[in-house]
């Protein structure tokens, strides 16, 4: 089993940047697949960015591509989420999630575990 917190939400003004962070338990951290979703208030959570195992392997939602770079240290159990030139739109909460596919997973249904969420709010 993997417990994940995520840390690094606040307010920024838009423009600004944040690096958020998802430290995971567990001594198997680098054989899940980890990914960064967002649920805004009244939509549904909707993905943003993924990473493969070795952390060769990257994907983004087309709304953050460019400005969003996700990253792993598997020797920290830990994934993040840079995120540059910020809007008021991403404004949300952010949960990271781990999986076990081993293919691009961008659906809620490949992850198996989630954190708590991290709010993030941009200001105009």
């Amino acid at each position: 089993q993997v417990q994940l917190v995520e840390s690094g939400g606040g307010l920024v003004q838009a423009g600004g940047s944040l690096r958020l962070s998802c430290a995971a338990s567990g001594r198997t951290f680098s054989s899940y697949t980890m990914g960064w979703f967002r649920q805004a208030p009244g939509k549904e959570r909707e993905f943003v960015a993924t990473i493969n195992r070795s952390g060769g392997t990257v994907y983004y939602a087309d709304s953050v591509k460019g400005r969003f770079t996700i990253s792993r240290d598997n020797a920290k159990n830990t994934v993040y989420l840079l995120m540059n030139s910020l809007k008021p739109e991403d404004t949300a909460v952010y949960y990271c999630a781990a999986g076990t596919s081993l293919l691009i997973a961008t659906s809620e249904s490949s992850y198996r575990y989630w954190g708590q969420g991290t709010q993030v709010t941009v200001s105009s």
